[in-house]
Parts: structure tokens; sequence; C-alpha cells
């Protein structure tokens, strides 16, 4: 589902592939740390959890794991020549619409994919010849780390699995294909675009927001800093103050708070949220205290049926961002029409 594997430990299992959405999204106070000669210089190192990549040349050849690094490869005018699968929200072509529509209109080939999560095909990678793998934002273990290092200088993530902020993923994959400045623009750029459409909506700055996810067993919400919400916050809204203290379920940028806890979110004048599939909807909805959240029964909510604006809306990037920004002031405003007046 969602983007990143939703990774938080806790009193349930929290999605599964749905999330997928990775859970976690933040930690730029990282041990990772990346030497070069300068922009576009090589050798260049690149440190992580898992272990060190060398990367003695400019890579013409890259595959991609996880989510993100494909986007901001092909941005950096990368096309990979294989990638980690994401059935979940792709199109009929079987890629999400933001890549193929990116690598249509540069005329190139679409990736190869490369299996998913613990079911990684390396002898796809080997054949692809990679000279490099980029997954900074992934959930590779260290047995796989150690099998990709083989095929491969590998750039793995910083600190935990699926835990990165946005712009420092980007950054790692500017050093490792050598383009640092780019990379830096591609951020810049990114804060502008959405600071722009937040010039657009000058009232949504009135309005607080926490965005939730639900499961069978738990209710959690997203920490500021995850790259949904703060996608969120960067049009504009603001976090619900209540949402900043509770606690982080360890390894993750989110909170369980369980559905006993629903009302601590009663003073959000919105909600956003995803359902895996309408199954999971009408039973989140059956749960009387998650249904009793104000929001939630004024129906101020921000929430698509639609895999790959879920996905888009999930994960900042050069190509993810521009996707969301088509639909996702329709949607605001449409659950502000319905939240209590300010």
């Amino acid at each position: 589902m969602p983007l990143t594997r939703l990774r938080a430990t806790g009193a349930a299992t929290l999605l599964t592939a749905a999330l997928a959405l990775s859970a976690c999204g933040s930690d730029s106070g990282s041990d990772a740390d990346a030497t070069s000669g300068g922009d576009g210089a090589f050798p260049v190192s690149i440190k992580s959890s898992l272990g060190t990549a060398e990367i003695t040349e400019k890579p013409e050849k890259v595959v991609t794991l996880g989510q993100g690094s494909t986007e901001t490869s092909i941005a950096l005018g990368t096309i990979p020549v294989g990638m980690e699968e994401y059935a979940w929200a792709a199109d009929k072509s079987g890629y999400t619409p933001w890549v193929n529509e990116a690598v249509k209109d540069e005329g190139g080939e679409l990736p190869e994919f490369v299996g998913a999560g613990e079911e990684l095909d390396m002898e796809k990678i080997v054949e692809l010849e990679p000279d490099v793998i980029l997954a900074p934002w992934s959930g590779i273990t260290q047995e796989q780390y150690d099998s990709l290092s083989e095929i491969a200088p590998t750039v793995a993530y910083p600190d935990q699995a699926w835990s990165i902020d946005w712009d420092e993923q980007i950054e790692i994959i500017g050093q490792a294909l050598g383009q640092e400045d780019d990379a830096a623009k591609l951020v810049t750029d990114l804060e502008k675009q959405l600071a722009d459409e937040a010039k657009k909506h000058p009232d949504w700055k009135n309005y607080t927001f926490s965005y939730v996810y639900t499961t069978p067993d738990t209710l959690g919400v997203f920490k500021p800093t995850e790259q949904r919400a703060d996608m969120v916050r960067k049009l504009g809204l603001k976090s619900d103050p209540a949402v900043d203290k509770m606690k982080e379920t360890e390894g993750t940028d989110s909170a369980v708070i369980g559905y006993e806890n629903a009302d601590k979110l009663n003073d959000s004048d919105l909600i956003f949220t995803f359902y895996s599939d309408p199954k999971a909807k009408k039973q989140a909805m059956s749960n009387k205290l998650y249904a009793s959240i104000p929001a939630i029964k004024a129906g101020a909510v921000v929430s698509s049926d639609d895999n790959s604006f879920v996905t888009a809306s999930s994960m900042i990037n050069p190509l993810t961002v521009p996707y969301a920004l088509e639909t996702y002031p329709e949607m605001i405003d449409a659950a502000i029409a319905k939240a209590d007046t300010k």
C-alpha cells in the first residue's frame, strides 16, 4: 500500500504491504557520512548502517531499491536499469504513473523489476550489471546488503531501515551519482513547489491536522516529520499539537496510540488517512471510538482510494510532489468545507 513499508512495532501488526508505508522517514541526525573530492569527483565513499559503499567512478547503470531512489535518479538524468517492484501503487503499465510518464518523456526504457522486499531477485540484479545499487530508503537486511555489495557498491540507509529524511535521501543519491549540486537544486525546488502551493491557500494555516493510519487492532498517528505529514505541513496546515506530544514508537516516525485513545485527536480540524482497501475502511469506520473523532464524524477527512495518489502523497521527491499536487488542493479544500468554521 502506501508508501514506505510501515514499520511500527507495537501492539499490532501495523499495516502490511499497505503502507508498505514506511512509518519512518526521518533521522537526519544519522551516522551517514559521505566524502569525495567535490561535486562530481570520484572516488566517493558513502557510509551506511550496513556498510560503506566505495564508488570509484560515476555510475552509468543504476539499480534502485526501496522507495524514492528511482524518482530521484531519474530526476538527476539517470534512468535505472532495474528497480524494486511496487505493484500496489502501479497503473496498468505495472509502474507508478509518475515513473512511467517521466521515462517516456525522456524517451528511455523502463527499468526492469528486480523483485521486492524479502524476495529480491539477486540473479536479475547480477544480470543487469549495475555500477551502483541505491537503497537509502529501504528495508534491506544485512544479509541482503552483503549479497548486493558483492554485485556493486550498495548505498543503504544511514541509521534504521525505512528511516531517512526526504532531503537527506536526495542528497545521498546526489553524492552517489556525483551530482551533489544538482541534488541540492532538487531539494530547493521541492521546497519552493510546496511553499508556492501554500501561498495559493493562505487559509490552510488556520487548520490543524493529524495524519492517522488504522489496522484491525490499533490506531496510529504519523509524527509531523514523517514524509506524508511533512508534506501536509509544508502546504501550510498545522500539525495538531497533541500529536507532537505522543510517544514515538521505537524505530519509526509514528506513534501507536490505540483506538482507546482516539479522543486525543478530538481537536484536529482535519484527519488525513488512507485505507488499504474498501474492507479496511469499513472495518475502521465500524469502530465507534474511531468514528466518533469529530473530524471523522464531520467528514473533514482527506483520504483517497487511488493507490497511486496515496503513494505519491506519502513521499517527497522530484516526481511524486508534482503528481500529488494535481489532486491534493481540491481534496484539502473539500475537507475544510466540512470542518468546523474557524
